[in-house]
C-alpha cells in the first residue's frame, strides 16, 4: 500500500446538526453529530473525527492509559475549531480546585456547569486534553478531534437526557483541576501543534519542507482542510472532508493542496 482513502461514518447524536457545512451534507431527517474515520490498521493507535454540535455535549472525562480497567482503553484527545458561532465555548478544567466531593455534588445538583471553565472558542483554536479532564463542548460549533482510539467515556452529568451516568468511574478518574495554559494553542503556531505522549498532529500549507518530511517516514493519516492531498502513484487522493492512510509523508502528492493535517501514533 502506498495511500488510501479511509471510509467516513455519520453518527447521530442528539446534539447534532441536521445542516452540515460543506463538503458534508446530512441525510434528510437525521442529526449527524460526528463523523468518523475508520481506524486503520496502519495506524491503529489514533482516530480522526469531525464533530458538529447544536446543543451541549455531556459533561465527562476519559481515563488514562493507567487508569483504565480492563475492558477500558485509555484516551487522550485534541480539538481543533473550524468554525464557531457567536459566544460558542468549550468547557474544559475546574475555575478552580475542587474535591472529588465538590465534583459528585456538583453533578447530581447540575451546578457542575458552572465549576467548569467555559473558553471562548474560536476558528483556529486549538486545545489539548490530558486524560482525567472534566470536559464538555457546547453547541454553534464544528471541530476536528484527533485521539487515542478509545470510546471510554465517563458521563458526570447530562442535562436530564435519558442517558446513563457514569458517576462512581467519572470521579474515579476525574482531575479537579484548572486547565494547564499550555495546552491550548493555535493553528498558526505550527507546523508542530501537538506532540505529546500518544500521538503527534501537524499542519501544513502547501508542500512539506525537508524537516517535515524527515520527521514522518512512518504511516501516518492526511486529512485535507483545503486543497487536496493524493498518492503519488495515483492509488488515491483526498479533498477537504476525506482522509488517507499512507506508508510515509514522502509517498504523497502536495501539488495541489493547501492546508494539511498530518497525525499519527507517537
Amino acid at each position: 500500500m502506498m495511500a488510501r482513502r479511509l471510509a467516513t461514518r455519520m453518527v447521530e447524536k442528539v446534539w447534532g446538526r441536521d445542516t452540515l457545512p460543506a463538503p458534508f451534507a446530512a441525510p434528510p431527517g437525521q442529526r449527524i453529530g460526528e463523523i468518523w474515520f475508520e481506524p486503520s490498521p496502519e495506524v491503529p493507535q489514533v482516530l480522526v473525527k469531525y464533530l458538529f454540535t447544536s446543543e451541549k455535549l455531556s459533561v465527562q472525562v476519559h481515563p488514562s492509559d493507567a487508569s483504565a480497567l480492563p475492558g477500558e482503553a485509555g484516551k487522550e484527545e485534541c480539538w481543533l475549531v473550524l468554525d464557531a458561532e457567536p459566544g460558542a465555548s468549550l468547557a474544559i478544567g475546574f475555575e478552580r480546585p475542587v474535591t472529588p466531593g465538590e465534583i459528585a455534588a456538583a453533578a447530581a445538583d447540575g451546578s457542575i456547569e458552572s465549576l467548569l471553565t467555559w473558553h471562548p472558542a474560536r476558528p483556529g483554536d486549538l486545545f489539548y486534553l490530558p486524560a482525567g479532564t472534566v470536559h464538555a463542548i457546547g453547541p454553534g460549533l464544528a471541530l476536528v478531534e484527533v485521539q487515542q482510539t478509545s470510546d471510554t467515556t465517563f458521563r458526570l452529568y447530562d442535562y436530564g437526557r435519558p442517558r446513563e451516568l457514569h458517576l462512581e468511574r467519572a470521579l474515579a478518574v476525574a482531575s479537579g483541576t484548572v486547565y494547564a495554559a499550555e495546552n491550548k494553542g493555535s493553528i498558526a503556531a505550527g507546523p508542530v501543534l501537538v506532540d505529546g505522549p500518544h500521538f503527534r498532529l501537524d499542519r501544513v500549507e502547501g508542500a512539506p519542507d525537508a524537516a517535515t518530511l524527515a520527521a514522518w517516514t512512518g504511516p501516518l493519516l492526511a486529512l485535507p482542510l483545503a486543497g487536496e492531498v493524493a498518492a503519488k502513484d495515483g492509488s488515491a487522493r483526498a479533498a477537504a472532508g476525506e482522509c488517507l492512510v499512507a506508508d510515509n509523508l514522502a509517498s504523497l502528492d502536495f501539488s495541489r493542496a493547501e492546508v494539511t493535517l498530518l497525525t499519527r501514533a507517537a
